[in-house]
């Protein structure tokens, strides 16, 4: 994406309403691919995560008045970062070109000479009445809408805003950064003639888990918005179509909408947990207590893929096992053919759909995903005698190559990778704990548990009390989290990512029941 010019080029992107979601591809890349993101309150998060490791981060503020940098410092920002041969993206909440300020940026940059593009965005103004359950146009009732700025200073002697064509000749009307000026656009609106019964919304953070919906009338939305206590940021939706909201409020019936739930899996396992719980609803704050690596050494593993031949069983317990084990024997000069018509045992059916992505089908899955469930399932197989491949983790537990060992298996067992204690984040961690608990915090497996509770303790905090509740993968999990003073509220039946998420959801439908 480089410019050939000695001078950089500047992406104006426009960053979506809040769902990170909503981002588009192109916009995504523009992040990807530059040096310096200069990025405003309403895109930050989990956007910034698209960026590449050494990228300069800038924060220029822009929350409603209180603004880090003024526009014209933002604007001569841009121009200084790409004068020195910098890829330049700026990113922007909603479009840069509605009510963004995109324009009178990329005006500087035209005027200075500096190469730019603008990549629109996915704008409030649309994205949050639609998560809202309100269409903004509607064959029943309208065919027209308009977008209109809600902060102009009310004392201004002429308002650059039509009122008497917005109260008569426009179905929906959609205002941007109004709340605070909401009661004077409702007198403006019904001194121009629109009728006090026209159905009114706000919507505060649209299209993320902290959504708020709030509806009326003109006759009574300031006085419902006041006893919700909706502040900024919001959009506020005035016409029919607002009607339509109680059978189309599809983003607000998800069942953990407004939960935070802090996940303490690995980085690169999180992403399926954090992604069922954003789908659930629920705002996710990502703490990695752990993280995977190679094995001490790669002997043993070595040795055992080179006598692949004399095993009758292979072993996998994780997904990481199967990645680990494969990833080993490509470095071998081997592939899935290596394994012959040696058979294959998986604990949880995400490691057998792992296995299934290098071409092997799984001959044994026990009904419970862990150690002992597999010791059960070998119990209907003739083992003994039989010579078996355990790959898994270097710390994992005793149980089941001892109890294969007891029923007559020659067990090898052999680290296929290892897990370390994640490094701290001292900034994370004092902004979870110095914020209101979260509602729940997860973990998937015992060292999640131990290396929270370490981290927690060496940053001089209580772990329990980072949440509300507490949900575990499976019943070890639990008992090693109740060993170090948590308060189990949920237990997986199933032990795994959709198991944990359904009783999570569980959980929070019997509270809210005995809440009523």
């Amino acid at each position: 994406m480089k410019s050939d010019s000695a001078k950089g080029k500047v992406y104006l992107v426009g960053g979506g309403p809040g769902d990170p979601g909503l981002i588009t591809v192109r916009g995504a890349e523009c992040i990807a691919a530059a040096d310096v993101v200069v990025y405003d309150y309403l895109a930050a998060g989990r956007l910034l995560d698209h960026a590449r490791p050494g990228c300069e981060l800038l924060y220029v503020g822009k929350k409603g008045g209180d603004h880090i940098l003024s526009q014209e410092k933002i604007n001569a920002l841009l121009v200084e970062k790409a004068s020195r041969g910098k890829t330049v993206t700026r990113l922007k909440g909603g479009d840069p070109y509605i009510f963004g300020r995109g324009g009178e940026e990329a005006e500087v940059l035209a005027a200075a000479g500096i190469e730019f593009e603008i990549v629109p965005g996915v704008t409030s103004a649309i994205a949050a009445p639609a998560y809202a359950g309100i269409p903004l146009t509607h064959r029943r009732f309208t065919s027209s809408v308009a977008f209109i700025t809600g902060h102009e200073d009310p004392a201004k002697k002429d308002s650059a805003i039509d009122w008497d064509c917005l109260a008569r000749g426009i179905g929906t009307l959609v205002f941007l950064m109004g709340v605070r000026n909401l009661p004077h656009i409702v007198t403006k609106l019904t001194e121009a003639g629109k009728p006090p019964d026209t159905p009114a919304a706000l919507v505060r953070w649209g299209t993320t888990s902290r959504q708020q919906t709030v509806t009326g009338t003109l006759a009574n939305i300031v006085e419902q918005a006041r006893k919700a206590g909706i502040k900024a940021p919001a959009v506020i939706v005035v016409g029919r179509v607002v009607g339509l909201r109680p059978a189309l409020r599809w983003f607000e019936r998800r069942p953990l909408l407004g939960k935070t739930i802090i996940v303490t899996r690995s980085r690169a396992q999180a992403s399926d947990l954090v992604r069922r719980l954003q789908e659930l609803g629920a705002e996710c704050i990502q703490l990695p207590t752990i993280k995977v690596a190679d094995p001490d050494t790669w002997q043993p593993l070595d040795d055992a893929i080179d006598g692949l031949a004399s095993f009758q069983w292979i072993v996998f317990t994780s997904v990481n096992g199967v990645d680990f084990f494969f990833r080993r024997l490509k470095a071998r000069g081997k592939d899935a053919r290596a394994l012959g018509a040696i058979k294959t045992a998986a604990i949880g059916p995400a490691t057998a759909e792992r296995l299934a992505d290098f071409g092997l089908l799984t001959d044994l899955m026990p009904e419970n995903y862990r150690a002992e469930a597999v010791v059960e399932a070998f119990a209907g197989h003739h083992v003994k005698g039989a010579k078996i491949l355990l790959a898994r983790a270097a710390e994992a537990r005793a149980v089941l190559p001892e109890q294969l060992a007891a029923m007559g298996a020659r067990v090898v067992e052999v680290p296929v990778y290892k897990t370390l204690a994640e490094t701290p984040d001292q900034a994370l961690l004092d902004r979870l704990f110095n914020r209101r608990p979260a509602d729940m915090l997860t973990f998937t497996s015992s060292s999640t548990v131990t290396n929270f509770h370490r981290l927690a303790a060496g940053a001089g905090y209580n772990g329990p009390e980072a949440a509300a509740a507490v949900a575990c993968i499976g019943p070890i999990t639990a008992r090693t989290a109740g060993k170090l003073g948590y308060e189990v509220s949920a237990v997986a039946e199933t032990y795994t990512i959709d198991g944990l998420c359904r009783e999570i959801v569980n959980f929070f439908k019997h509270r809210a029941a005995q809440a009523t």
